[in-house]
């Protein structure tokens, strides 16, 4: 999953990326394709600038001592020029656009439009979930550069700026109440302990001080003094009273507040919202029921094929009790983070020689593997990836859970490494980083079903990689797919179906073999981010048909490498334009075209 990239305060902007005004675009002195790249170009810009953590994610330094300003004013500001901007596109003319511009032009508006429609849902009052918020700031220092001076001061400014923005999101969070633009409180319930974690009494204790006990010896010994110095003070006179009060407040004034129901459609204009997240994270016009009863089916087929694990394993019991075994028996489960994260580790590298298998670019941008921070650890799923920098100074990350190494067992881990780091999330990322001629919207995108579609048949790539030759990595395999076809029962049941919590936890307990730690946490996180779960293997579909299609009509000429060198060609882009895409590449193909 790729949701952990994402800044706490800045969802909309990466998803959607919010974009400005161009001034100057009534008149412009040059065609059509010089001016739409010129918009882009002050787009990019002004997302960056309007977005610090945006920019800081993208590994551009220059607004790395501030946080996004979420006063009313600058919201309103932001909401403003949304719309000015969709405009502003639309007066360019696209018919004069050359192909490829064209394609830019699309994805652009579909962006600037859902931009545009997502603002009468003020999610903007609800900044804090169990995944994230203000009380994870600190997480910002994993990819910060820290490599001289100025790096540590801006990271100061941040730090002193944390009391401001607690104040800002405090007074956000005053008005969803007002509103009644509450999160359900069984999620709250766990925000107290993650604010506690930020209210230390020794300084150094702190995530926030985490840069300063390894600071370049190339700064000298005195700044290095002073810096450490003032990361104390500000953190024993600023950061924790502000958490403090943050505390206090959330557990005064907002957790009592906090609903009791799950269901996002029982918020004000609720059936509307769950509506557009459903249509903006699958990219398709689905309805709620038709992707209910698709992930029931998918349920039924994978249900089937478990069965044939268990009886090739010898497993003398019915599934329910397969699932038992898998979940509690010692041998599936190392005995330690360290052991866990060194087999995560070694695991990667059994999967990269593979890799020529499946694909004929393979992109020079590395990826470490790195366990996810304990201050999120207890709260949050078993991995997810973390894209590097644009401009390629920093790697990508997978990020693995080590918390409770007893629940998170050794058959899932190849599935997950597929999923999250090769041929899955970094493969694709870095890829499209490394795309020709595109504006870099369009090579930093992410639209979720066409990135966790990609992400999820990429664990199924592991059979076409020879990576699935034991029947346990294999289950793991089908309860990674179960896990996602899961997900459309479970997240339209309890949005659009008044299906509870435990119905929920118990349908996937009983149609799954994760843990219970790992359900408990899937389930929270459908309720806290409604819809974007469904986006998996509504991508994933799309994706293998695509690929059925293409086998059918090519015959032996089909090339798996050049197809799914295709597939990643577009860049991220919404299922439709991924569609057209492949069918107009196989159409090429069929005719005796070589070109990929």
């Amino acid at each position: 999953m790729m949701f952990r990239t994402v800044p706490f305060r800045t969802t909309a902007v990466l998803l959607l990326f919010v974009v400005a005004t161009l001034p100057g675009l009534a008149a412009p002195p040059a065609g059509a394709g010089e001016v739409l790249q010129a918009f882009f170009d002050a787009e990019w810009e002004r997302g960056l600038r309007e977005s610090p953590e945006s920019a800081t994610y993208s590994g551009d330094r220059r607004y790395n001592d501030r946080w996004t300003d979420m006063s009313p004013a600058a919201i309103a500001a932001r909401q403003q020029a949304d719309r000015d901007a969709l405009q502003a596109l639309l007066a360019i003319d696209r018919e004069a656009l050359p192909e490829a511009a064209r394609l830019d032009h699309d994805v652009m508006r579909w962006r600037l439009e859902k931009a545009v429609e997502r603002q009468r849902f003020r999610e903007h009052l609800r900044p804090v979930s169990q995944r994230g918020g203000p009380q994870t700031a600190a997480e910002i220092v994993e990819v910060l550069p820290f490599r001289d001076a100025k790096d540590y001061r801006d990271w100061l400014a941040r730090m002193r700026a944390v009391p401001a923005m607690l104040d800002q999101d405090m007074a956000l969070m005053r008005e969803g109440v007002a509103a009644g633009l509450v999160p359900p409180r069984v999620l709250m319930e766990r925000i107290p302990a993650q604010i506690a974690a930020q209210v230390v009494e020794d300084p150094e204790a702190s995530q926030f001080y985490q840069p300063f006990l390894r600071i370049p010896e190339a700064i000298p010994s005195a700044e290095r003094s002073a810096l450490q110095d003032e990361a104390r003070r500000v953190i024993a006179a600023d950061i924790v009273p502000a958490y403090r009060r943050f505390g206090e407040f959330f557990a005064r004034d907002y957790l009592p507040h906090a609903r009791g129901s799950i269901a996002v459609t029982d918020l004000p204009d609720g059936r509307a919202y769950y509506d557009f997240l459903a249509s903006t994270f699958t990219t398709t016009d689905l309805s709620t029921d038709e992707i209910h009863a698709i992930g029931l089916r998918e349920v039924a087929r994978i249900r089937a094929e478990m069965e044939q694990v268990r009886e090739e394993v010898g497993f003398d019991g019915d599934l329910a009790a397969f699932f038992e075994h898998l979940r509690t028996d010692p041998e599936f489960f190392h005995d330690s983070p360290e052991a866990l994260l060194e087999a995560y580790r070694a695991i990667s590298k059994r999967i990269d020689p593979e890799l020529v298998k499946i694909a004929r670019t393979i992109p020079r941008l590395p990826y470490g593997v790195r366990p996810i921070p304990d201050s999120i650890a207890p709260d949050t799923t078993t991995a997810y990836y973390q894209g590097g920098a644009v401009d390629g100074s920093r790697p990508g990350y997978y990020y693995v859970n080590l918390y409770r190494p007893e629940v998170r067992p050794k058959w899932e881990m190849m599935a997950l490494s597929l999923h999250e780091a090769v041929p899955g999330h970094h493969f694709q990322f870095a890829r499209a980083l490394e795309l020709p001629d595109m504006p870099l919207f369009r090579r930093t995108g992410y639209f979720v079903a066409y990135g966790e579609g990609w992400g999820l048949y990429a664990e199924r790539l592991g059979y076409d990689m020879g990576l699935y030759d034991d029947p346990y990595d294999r289950m793991g395999q089908l309860a990674y797919d179960m896990w996602r076809a899961v997900r459309l029962v479970v997240d339209t049941g309890m949005h659009g179906k008044g299906w509870s919590r435990q119905q929920a936890i118990d349908y996937f307990m009983a149609n799954a073999p994760k843990t219970e730690q790992d359900v408990v946490n899937e389930i929270d996180r459908y309720i806290s981010w409604p819809g974007q779960a469904l986006a998996y293997k509504i991508g994933q579909l799309k994706i293998s048909e695509l690929r059925a299609r293409a086998e059918a009509a090519l015959g032996p000429r089909f090339d798996l490498r050049d197809f799914n060198d295709a597939v990643l060609a577009t860049g991220s882009v919404p299922l439709a334009t991924l569609e057209r895409h492949i069918d107009a590449w196989t159409a090429r193909r069929a005719q005796g075209d070589p070109a990929r």
